[in-house]
């Protein structure tokens, strides 16, 4: 809460209590505003959410540990197939929530055990083509798992997947109060929000405490690391499974939301745009993941409702699909955050493992 609150800008460097109270109106009013322009748009803040889960666990690998992971979206994968199978008509099965999550979760933690075993001794490049090809492994085996026994129904996908169900309380379903009706986008936006908050207080005390300052060690030099008596294995280990954890959970979350899920939704593509989040925020910083995620989920959209009717007025038709806008903003930031803010946008403090300096301006 407190990174967030410093990147507040003039109050987040005058007074933090003030800057803490912006950030919290400003998440518990956001879906209101959103709704003003559609609920398209409340559906964005959705999936932004979901986009700063997954952002903030691969910042867990990349950021604080300095493991370059290209095949980070399989972990989001494991956790919503796992929601598949266990909540849906395919298989007859209709689990709690509070049993597929942290199925889910586990799920996608022992793939990233999996994942970290043949790559402990790897580095840099060659660290990123085994990840890589461990999400595609997984995508492959996603969309061909339909024959000869059919397991995941192959490209097709697997729909009519059961939404989240607190204890009776079906968060599809539109909620009424008196006279009052809540959509359930705001539901899902502020159980998101509620699995948000939960991550950064989790993963802001994990920073601070010896395995993170363990995990800095080991990314600014692992030699230095291993010389002091730090076990590098057993901390790549950590940080692929818990960082995993997050991605499966989003994973669950995900076809909870969607009601349906598909190999297509989990392509390189989408590991990139990942990665590309966090390195636009500012690596090893909480707050950047949850800015870049933000802004990099609703950027695209924004560019799509303003370039399209540009396109159809000045051309009569439209030249550059949205998607492709999509990856050419994605390219153009990660390209003009390398040459103009290395940092990213929030760059992370240099002695983040002690809070009391944080107000001192020590900086990377």
């Amino acid at each position: 809460m407190d990174q967030l609150a410093e990147a507040v800008p003039y109050l987040g460097k005058r007074n933090l209590k003030a800057a803490r109270w912006v950030v919290i109106i400003i998440a518990l009013v956001a879906p209101i505003i959103a709704m003003m322009f559609g609920r398209t748009w409340v559906r964005i803040l959705d999936f932004a959410l979901l986009y700063m889960m997954l952002a903030l666990g691969l910042n867990l690998v990349v950021g604080f540990a300095g493991l370059l992971d290209l095949g980070y979206i399989a972990f989001y994968a494991v956790g919503a197939y796992t929601w598949a199978f266990l909540a849906s008509p395919h298989f007859g099965v209709h689990w709690p929530f509070w049993a597929i999550l942290p199925l889910g979760a586990g799920f996608a933690a022992m793939a990233g055990i999996i994942l970290g075993f043949p790559v402990l001794r790897l580095r840099g490049d060659y660290l990123a083509i085994v990840t890589l090809g461990f999400g595609e492994i997984v995508r492959i085996f996603m969309n061909n798992l339909n024959y000869p026994v059919n397991i995941t129904n192959g490209p097709q996908g697997i729909n009519a997947l059961d939404s989240m169900n607190l204890f009776g309380w079906d968060l599809a379903r539109n909620l009424t109060i008196g006279d009052v009706q809540i959509h359930s986008l705001y539901l899902y936006y502020y159980f998101f929000l509620l699995c948000v908050a939960g991550s950064i207080m989790f993963i802001q005390r994990m920073q601070i405490s010896r395995i993170g300052r363990a995990w800095a060690a080991m990314r600014d030099d692992e030699l230095a690391a291993k010389a002091i008596g730090i076990n590098t294995r057993n901390l790549k280990l950590l940080a692929f499974s818990l960082g995993a954890t997050f991605g499966g959970v989003a994973g669950g979350l995900f076809g909870s939301f969607q009601g349906f899920v598909s190999p297509e939704s989990f392509s390189l593509m989408e590991s990139i745009a990942v990665l590309t989040m966090v390195v636009f925020g500012g690596m090893g910083n909480i707050a950047g993941a949850v800015v870049g995620a933000l802004a990099l989920t609703a950027l695209p959209e924004i560019l799509r409702n303003i370039a399209v009717p540009l396109q159809e007025t000045l051309f009569g038709h439209v030249l550059l699909d949205p998607e492709v806008l999509r990856m050419l903003l994605l390219s153009l930031a990660m390209i003009l955050m390398m040459l103009l803010r290395p940092g990213g946008l929030i760059p992370a403090h240099a002695r983040y493992s002690r809070p009391e300096l944080l107000g001192k301006g020590v900086r990377t």
